[in-house]
């Protein structure tokens, strides 16, 4: 093996072992995500669908609800580094019905991400991504994927009046820290299922296509974030 075959496999090595590392911190009940139950985490996922719904600057977001595929919201992605960096987060994914534009029960996924360079500190943002295309609904089915790879992801358009023409990515993000609404880069970011979550919220083991496609499970807990994606799609 020569010597850069080697420090290949080292640091690809090193990234899948960072990237375990951040989805076991996402699942620690550590500071603000002490106690988060899944429950807790669909509230809090109505209160970020509130206020970017609420935002002048989201007219994109708030108007492109009512063909979107899906949405992806996550309240709390938290991002630290110091050298490596890492970033991650729980969300849940909520699929729309075309034909009655009601939305279907959540199911719950985490996302994270590593990063090398220089970097220090930390910064909380919550993150909406609306789910434009069947190819990223289907991602969703299968344990994990990778953002930028095989799903697309692009910046959503941010500030009133913003046209958005040509966004044709599978998913599109939107994302909000310290009030303020910019631009995150996600690319390169894993979605992985979150089967202890899902198996929580529902009573029994259940897979993302029980929940997203055969709508085997429910849970009224559930009620609030579907009527509010509802009304925020146009639905009287």
């Amino acid at each position: 093996m020569t010597g850069k075959k080697r420090t290949k496999r080292v640091f690809r090595f090193a990234v899948s072992l960072l990237l375990a590392i951040v989805f076991c911190l996402v699942s620690l009940p550590v500071g603000a995500q002490e106690d988060l139950k899944p429950q807790i985490l669909v509230d809090q996922a109505l209160i970020t669908l509130n206020n970017f719904v609420a935002a002048a600057d989201m007219e994109w977001f708030t108007k492109h609800l009512k063909d979107a595929k899906g949405v992806f919201i996550v309240p709390q992605l938290l991002k630290a580094g110091f050298i490596f960096g890492g970033s991650g987060g729980r969300g849940v994914v909520l699929l729309r019905d075309e034909k009655t534009g009601r939305w279907g029960e959540p199911a719950f996924y985490s996302i994270g991400s590593v990063s090398f360079g220089l970097q220090i500190g930390g910064e909380s943002s919550e993150v909406v991504m609306q789910i434009r295309t069947q190819g990223g609904v289907e991602s969703l089915y299968g344990s994990s994927f990778k953002l930028g790879g095989d799903t697309s992801i692009a910046l959503g358009p941010v500030g009133a009046g913003a046209a958005g023409k040509g966004v044709t990515a599978d998913l599109v993000s939107f994302s909000r820290a310290q009030g303020a609404f910019a631009g995150l880069a996600l690319d390169g970011s894993v979605i992985k299922v979150n089967d202890d979550f899902n198996k929580d919220y529902y009573g029994k083991e259940v897979r993302p296509t029980d929940i997203l496609v055969k709508k085997d499970v429910s849970n009224p807990g559930a009620a609030r974030l579907r009527e509010g994606l509802y009304k925020a799609a146009g639905g009287k």
